[in-house]
C-alpha cells in the first residue's frame, strides 16, 4: 500500500465536515487504496465537540484511516499537508455588512494562507469552501506567496451539481447524463450558470441542451435564478445551510484534482484568473470550466461566448473585483 497522504479539514466540528469525513475516510476522494491522516482543526470552543467526531470516525473501523488528528493549532494541522480542506470561516450574521463578513475573513484566511507557506508542503492541493469562497481563496493564495497560486481552488462544484441536476429534472433523465454546465465567476447570487455548451444524452446520443429541453424562456430565466438562489431556498426550508450536498461537491471537486476529469468533459472550478481567459480580469479567483489531468488544472479556452453570457459574466467578474479590492484593503492593515 502508498503511504498515507495528510489531509486537512478545518471547520471540522461543523455540519459540513460531518457530512464529509467519512467519504474522505473511506476512500471515496483520493482513492480505495490510499490510506490517509485526517488533521480536524477548529477553534478552541469546539475541541469538546470534535472529540466526539474523532470517535465517531474510529468507530466506523475504516481500513484506510491510519490516524486522526484533533487539534486548534495551525502549526499542527497544517504541517506536511498534501491536501488542505478549509471549509470553516465566519458566517454571515443579521445585520453583518458584506463589509465586515469580508474583514473577518480575511483574518482567518491570511492567517491559514500563512500556516500553509510555512508547514505545508508545496504541492499541498488547496480547496476554500468558507464563504465568500472565491475571495478567501485570493487571500489565502496571497498570504501563501511560496505555493503556486495554481494549486488553490474555490468551490463552485456544488452550483455546478445543481445546474446539472436541474437540466436532468427538466429532461426526465439521470444527472450523469447531462454534461459540460459551466458556472461562470462567484459563488453569490451573481454567478452565471450556463448550458450554452451542455450535452444532454438521450438514447446514448449527445445533444444541446437547448435542443432537448426545448424552453429556452426557463434557460435564460428561472433556470439560472434557481441555481443562484440555491442556497437560501435550503437555508429556508432547513433553517441550516446546505451540508450533504456541499460535502458531495468536495468530494467531487478534490477527486477530481486527484485522478482527473472523464475524456471530453469538463467541471466549473474557481481558479487563479491571470487575465488571458475570456476577458476575465486578472489577479481574481473566477470560476471557469477546466480539465483536470496530472493534478493539475487548465481552463477550457475557444468556447463561443454570446452577448448573453458576455454580460452575465462580466456583472460577477464586477462583483469579484470589488470584493478582492475590499479584502486586499484589509490585508494591508
Amino acid at each position: 500500500m502508498a503511504d498515507p497522504i495528510r489531509v486537512l479539514v478545518t471547520g471540522a466540528a461543523g455540519q459540513i465536515a460531518y457530512s464529509l469525513l467519512y467519504s474522505i475516510a473511506k476512500g471515496d476522494v483520493f482513492g480505495k487504496d490510499q490510506p490517509l491522516i485526517l488533521l480536524l482543526l477548529d477553534i478552541t470552543p469546539m475541541l469538546p465537540v470534535l472529540d466526539g467526531v474523532v470517535m465517531e470516525l474510529q468507530d466506523c473501523a475504516l481500513p484506510l484511516l491510519r490516524e486522526v488528528v484533533p487539534t486548534d493549532k495551525e502549526e499542527v494541522a497544517f504541517k506536511d499537508l498534501d491536501a488542505a480542506i478549509l471549509v470553516g470561516s465566519m458566517p454571515r450574521k443579521e445585520g453583518m455588512e458584506r463589509k465586515d463578513l469580508l474583514k473577518a475573513n480575511v483574518a482567518i484566511f491570511k492567517s491559514q494562507g500563512a500556516a500553509l507557506d510555512k508547514y505545508a508542503k508545496k504541492t499541498v492541493k488547496v480547496l476554500v469552501v468558507g464563504n465568500p469562497a472565491n475571495t478567501n481563496c485570493l487571500i489565502t493564495a496571497k498570504s501563501a506567496p511560496s505555493i503556486p497560486k495554481e494549486n488553490f481552488s474555490c468551490l463552485t462544484r456544488l452550483d455546478h451539481n445543481r445546474a446539472r441536476s436541474q437540466v436532468a429534472m427538466r429532461c426526465g433523465i439521470p444527472a450523469d447524463n447531462v454534461r459540460n454546465v459551466i458556472i461562470w465567476g462567484n459563488h453569490s447570487s451573481t454567478q452565471y450558470p450556463d448550458v450554452h455548451h451542455c450535452k444532454v444524452s438521450v438514447k446514448g446520443e449527445d445533444k444541446p441542451a437547448f435542443d432537448v429541453v426545448k424552453d429556452d424562456t426557463w434557460l435564460k430565466g428561472d433556470f439560472i435564478s434557481t441555481v443562484q438562489q440555491r442556497g437560501a431556498a435550503v437555508i429556508k426550508a432547513r433553517k441550516l445551510s446546505s451540508a450533504m450536498s456541499a460535502a458531495k461537491a468536495i468530494c467531487d471537486h478534490m477527486r477530481d484534482i486527484w485522478t482527473g476529469t472523464a475524456e471530453g468533459e469538463f467541471v466549473s472550478m474557481g481558479v487563479y484568473s491571470s487575465g488571458n481567459s475570456y476577458g476575465v480580469p486578472d489577479d481574481l479567483i473566477y470560476s471557469f470550466p477546466v480539465t483536470i489531468k496530472n493534478k493539475t488544472w487548465k481552463i477550457v479556452e475557444g468556447l463561443e461566448i454570446n452577448d448573453f453570457s458576455r454580460a452575465k459574466m462580466e456583472a460577477t467578474a464586477a462583483e469579484l473585483v470589488e470584493e478582492r479590492d475590499t479584502a486586499i484593503s484589509f490585508l494591508a492593515v
